[in-house]
């Protein structure tokens, strides 16, 4: 698991939907608007590969 620059823990299998840096960066590595991956996390939860799958179905 990857650390943060305070030496927290962060679990990088899953998307933050709140954290706008974290929803930028799946926008943009899949193409889609930032609206559509808040709307993928809202419906298929914060784990990363549902989330990929969700806006794969879109």
């Amino acid at each position: 698991m990857a650390s943060t620059s305070r030496g927290r823990a962060q679990d990088l299998a899953k998307v933050a939907g709140g954290q706008d840096h974290e929803v930028r960066y799946e926008a943009k590595k899949e193409g889609v608007s930032k609206e559509m991956v808040k709307k993928a996390v809202k419906s298929a939860g914060n784990s990363r590969k549902k989330v990929e799958a969700e806006i794969g179905r879109h």
